[in-house]
């Protein structure tokens, strides 16, 4: 493979690609908004004519019971040689509160090293720069060093609600020997790196009712026990002081960080305070014995997200609330079972709730985690790459959000998935002014575009 010409390519084409970036980012495709349905749809169309424009071919639109998926293949490069699948997405979020957009979320701006648009970061920018690396090869060798497939959803930030189905229905065609997503982060700016390993999630909703109806405190405090209270003792009996989690067996099956990681963790240039000023706390808080670092991605956590109950209006009203409730998130880390995690909640908060309150509880959503040993040749070959597109060696990370479709992959096509993310952690995904740093752009279609070519170099 001419792989100078190919990086010529990209670095002559660096300002065209921008702009047809832009295209892409203009078409509101909000997958949870029903009034943005043919927008998702007008950006499938979309997607499937970028695939057949850098030369895809057995390019589709699969309809499913919600939003499109698109796939497209190019499988020249020989028996040979091995088959990656590349996975994206191209539906975004909701774009609220639209006042503290500096400028329109469909209008992409420049402004700076930025592009400032809906889903700049995640994930149609990423997705994007394996569109470019693809058609950098194509233009300038004719063929590509490895066979390639690539799908891509309308539905992850909704779930990936029909995705497993898809995968399970056509593992044939999406038979592969690797798995490659852009929809995660590098550590900082000029800090390249690659993440191994996201966090599962199971979510919880717990509903507290007392009395059949709200009550006068001054007639009934201190007679009937207050929901509001009952779930507070609940949520406080969750975790210690010290912010271990005490559900019963919640720690049997979790996966502890080997003594590899936490030397690679210690590479990383992280400032506590810097964190810390950031965010603006005094004192940060999490599980005694391991880093920031490590307790924010590769333990498990327990967090209430929003609670509710009673009075909250303006002023005062002495009410004592029938009903109260409250959602709890645990993240968890890869071999815990998001489904057995859910047993043991409800089954402990069954335990600890008091008699004076019916205790309701729900599971509202569960995603398993997902790891990737850091001694595989996939993931040497992706070390080589980014070392190649960005010219300094990378570092190795674990996310602590979660990508379910991951453990999907891994399990139903058996096939190890390489995260090789160029979005940054201050870039705003999911919130106004979300952007992408256009350097990082660059240096993620040539290191896509090296990475496609160091894979080739692996035997089957």
């Amino acid at each position: 493979m001419k792989m100078e010409a190919v990086t010529g390519y990209i670095n002559k084409n660096e300002k065209n690609f921008v702009e047809e970036l832009k295209e892409f980012l203009r078409i509101p495709s909000i997958s949870t908004n029903l009034e943005n349905k043919s927008d998702v749809r007008k950006c499938a169309e979309y997607v499937s004519g970028q695939m057949e424009k850098i030369g895809l071919e057995n390019v589709k639109i699969f309809e499913t019971p919600g939003h499109p998926i698109v796939y497209g293949e190019y499988l020249k490069a020989g028996k040979d040689k091995p088959t990656v699948l590349v996975y994206g997405h191209y539906d975004v979020q909701p774009v609220d509160p639209l006042n503290l957009w500096t400028t329109p979320p469909f209008e992409p701006d420049i402004r700076g090293d930025n592009i400032y648009a809906r889903g700049s970061a995640d994930d149609k920018g990423q997705v994007f720069i394996h569109f470019k690396s693809i058609q950098s090869h194509l233009e300038i060798n004719k063929t590509l060093p490895v066979n390639v497939k690539v799908l891509i959803e309308g539905e992850e930030e909704i779930g990936s609600i029909n995705l497993d189905k898809f995968i399970e229905d056509n593992k044939e065609m999406l038979k592969c020997d690797y798995v490659v997503v852009s929809d995660t982060s590098m550590f900082d700016h000029e800090v390249p790196s690659i993440c191994y390993g996201l966090r599962g999630l199971a979510y919880m909703q717990v509903e507290v009712t007392g009395p059949n109806r709200d009550l006068h405190s001054g007639s009934f405090g201190g007679a009937v026990d207050n929901p509001v209270n009952a779930l507070a003792r609940i949520i406080c009996k969750l975790k210690d002081e010290k912010g271990k989690i005490l559900i019963d067996g919640f720690y049997d099956d979790v996966l502890n960080l080997t003594p590899k990681e936490r030397e690679e963790y210690s590479k990383l240039p992280f400032d506590e305070k810097k964190y810390m000023k950031g965010l603006e706390v005094d004192e940060l808080f999490g599980e005694e014995g391991y880093t920031t670092l490590e307790r924010a991605s590769a333990r498990p956590t327990l967090d209430c997200n929003g609670i509710w109950g009673g009075f909250q209006g303006e002023g005062a009203k002495t009410v004592l609330p029938s009903k109260a409730g409250a959602k709890i998130s645990m993240r968890l880390v890869p071999n815990q079972d998001p489904q057995k995690i859910e047993k043991l909640f409800t089954d402990f908060v069954k335990k600890i709730s008091p008699k004076s309150v019916k205790v309701e509880v729900k599971s509202l959503h569960g995603g398993n985690g997902a790891i990737t040993p850091l001694d595989s040749p996939a993931m040497d070959a992706a070390v080589e790459a980014m070392k190649k597109g960005f010219g300094k060696t990378p570092l190795f990370t674990r996310e602590g959000g979660s990508i379910p479709v991951v453990n999907s992959f891994q399990t139903l096509l058996n096939a190890p998935v390489i995260l090789l993310g160029f979005g940054l952690p201050d870039e705003n995904a999911h919130s106004p002014d979300e952007h992408l740093n256009l350097k990082n752009f660059q240096r993620g279609i040539l290191s896509i575009a090296h990475y496609l070519n160091e894979l080739s170099k692996i035997k089957k």
